[in-house]
């Protein structure tokens, strides 16, 4: 919430594009639950008045509205909406690794692929030049890149990721999100121009260059050997061993210890997940117990880095500890003596046979599948001006 009192609704909207402008910071909070876009929207609203179409509130919508495209789409997010600028099998299967190890010799991917290992996070306009630039310049799929991409952000969130992918691809837009050295040199510091570089064209060769099939045996100029190279964090199907020794948490790779099974029977049980990190609401029954479940099949698709791990142990650990790692099937057998089990629906989550509460959203419900975030905001924002109204 300090990080939400830090937001300059005006400054953002000025400097939003570039790498050292007013960005909000929030996406691995709102990711993960710890504020939920309402709080946010409330807590600037105390100190702005905003038009509905502000440019935040807009980006806000962003958010939802790819929640939306998941609700209806289901698992058809991961496959290509519509036909991009080449066939499917023109593009290679596998992010290369002069790509994952920084050594492109093109500084903007470069510079954002250590800044992403680094920090766990990069502008949003250095994921868009990340993704053109594998997709269109390398001729790399796009499920290969979000899939790379999402393992490491700590604000991996499946539908966001996956389908910004699809709209710089060209299989989720109308057509394929191109950029170039000038437009490096406009939004980021000096240290990542890259005139001389491949991208250094206009955008008729760039636009010429994405519908062009290349055989995949010609080499990209890449820096092979440049000092700067790194090696990509491992990533993992299972937390460290080591999350939370000598803290006092129980945190079970395979099922909880006794005592912690005990503690359910005939009791109501508050389930906190890694999108769901926020404390349960006021209307639990007294002598509640709060657990956290790590969902066993959901990491067994998509591992984390290390520091996401940790991330988001450290903010599950302020909650309870006791913090499970399990499957569905294990979760229910060990929840059975309880006398309830709530938690907060997510796409994210398995099948869990437990009492969900809806996910809090900000925008009014769309109940008609949108083709486009256009259409999606027309219908969502009908007959609001100001932002407040959404409150």
């Amino acid at each position: 919430m300090e990080r939400v009192g830090r937001v300059r609704p005006a400054e953002y909207a000025r400097t939003r594009n570039d790498l050292d402008g007013a960005a909000t910071g929030l996406s691995p909070y709102l990711t993960h639950g710890l504020v939920t876009l309402r709080e946010a929207l409330r807590d600037v609203l105390s100190r702005d008045r905003l038009p509905i179409d502000h440019k935040l509130v807009y980006e806000f919508g962003w958010r939802e509205y790819y929640r939306h495209v998941w609700l209806h789409r289901g698992t058809g997010i991961f496959q290509s909406i519509h036909p991009g600028p080449l066939p499917e099998e023109a593009y290679a299967r596998e992010v290369p690794l002069d790509i994952r190890q920084a050594r492109t010799g093109v500084p903007v991917i470069d510079e954002s692929v250590r800044t992403l290992y680094a920090a766990g996070t990069i502008h949003n306009h250095a994921r868009l030049w990340l993704a053109g630039y594998v997709v269109h310049i390398r001729q790399v799929h796009w499920r290969a890149g979000a899939d790379w991409l999402v393992a490491h952000l700590l604000d991996g969130d499946l539908a966001s990721n996956h389908l910004s992918w699809q709209w710089v691809a060209g299989t989720g837009s109308h057509k394929p999100y191109l950029f170039n050295a000038e437009n490096v040199a406009r939004f980021a510091p000096p240290k990542w121009h890259s005139f001389g570089t491949v991208i250094d064209r206009s955008y008729e060769e760039l636009e010429q260059m994405a519908r062009t099939t290349r055989p995949q045996s010609i080499k990209m100029p890449t820096m092979a050997g440049h000092e700067g190279s790194i090696v990509e964090p491992p990533l993992l199907h299972s937390p460290p061993p080591d999350l939370g020794v000598g803290l006092g948490m129980d945190l079970a790779l395979d099922t909880p210890d006794p005592a912690s099974a005990l503690s359910v029977r005939g009791r109501t049980v508050w389930i906190v997940h890694p999108w769901a990190l926020r404390p349960p609401p006021s209307d639990l029954a007294d002598g509640h117990i709060i657990i956290g479940v790590y969902p066993r099949e959901y990491h067994r698709d998509w591992p984390w880095s290390e520091a996401r791990w940790r991330w988001v142990d450290a903010a599950m650990a302020e909650l309870t500890p006791h913090r499970w790692f399990m499957d569905t099937e294990s979760l229910g057998a060990l929840l059975d003596g309880a006398s309830g089990v709530r938690s907060v629906a997510d796409p994210h989550l398995p099948g869990w046979q437990v009492d969900l509460d809806p996910a809090p959203a900000l925008f009014p419900v769309v109940e008609r599948p949108c083709a486009s975030f256009s259409q999606w905001w027309s219908r969502a924002t009908r007959g609001i001006n100001q932002a407040g109204a959404l409150l």
